[in-house]
């Protein structure tokens, strides 16, 4: 039976989970983590990015293998940002619900975000939000594929097709697949995420493979 989504709000949902002591997930520690982390430190050094807003910033464990300028984290969790506050207190860190506020970045990123979007207005919102606050480069780390697993609080879309359509200013500079790609039999160390990198106005990146 395939799962409905109209029943489910993610934000009451994450903010249960971080408030009961919960993590970002798997996909936020070990080796995924790291791969990520070498993605986006590189990214940032060598695009000389002056700025970064993390949309999801979730509990920090990912930003604790970061290597940022001025940063601020945004979050739909209440629980979840004074987590993050309270271990980087060098960085900002903004409810969701007051972004307009917070200022403008180079590069937005979205991390294991996408596919937790799981109602249709959120999403909407999600993404208005990230580019309406991406001056130069927006970076995504998602599955891209149109699914509705049988995880309450999961379901997979073929955003990029979104961005097309929705965001015609910003192009796809780079697809950068998973070092370690889903594997059923392991997974808490695989992913169906991949990189997908955006620039606008003719923006041009470097971009390096990580080193194993």
């Amino acid at each position: 039976m395939v799962r409905t989504v109209t029943e489910f709000r993610s934000g009451p949902y994450w903010e249960a989970r971080y408030r009961q002591g919960g993590t970002s997930g798997a996909g936020s520690y070990g080796r995924l983590a790291q791969f990520k982390a070498n993605v986006i430190n590189a990214f940032v050094a060598d695009n000389r990015i002056t700025s970064v807003m993390d949309l999801g910033c979730g509990d920090g464990n990912l930003l604790s293998m970061l290597d940022l300028p001025a940063y601020v984290g945004v979050d739909v969790s209440a629980a979840a940002l004074a987590r993050c506050a309270a271990r980087f207190p060098q960085y900002r860190f903004v409810p969701l619900e007051m972004i307009d506020a917070a200022p403008s970045a180079e590069l937005a990123m979205s991390i294991d975000v996408i596919f937790h979007l799981v109602e249709d207005p959120v999403f909407v919102a999600y993404m208005a939000a990230l580019f309406g606050h991406a001056t130069r480069f927006a970076v995504f780390y998602s599955s891209n594929f149109a699914a509705v697993p049988p995880d309450a609080h999961v379901r997979h879309r073929r955003f990029t097709d979104y961005i097309e359509k929705t965001y015609p200013a910003w192009r796809l500079l780079c697809h950068l697949p998973n070092r370690y790609p889903y594997e059923r039999a392991e997974p808490s160390t695989t992913s169906f995420a991949d990189f997908f990198i955006y620039g606008c106005s003719g923006e041009a990146c470097v971009i390096r493979l990580p080193a194993a």
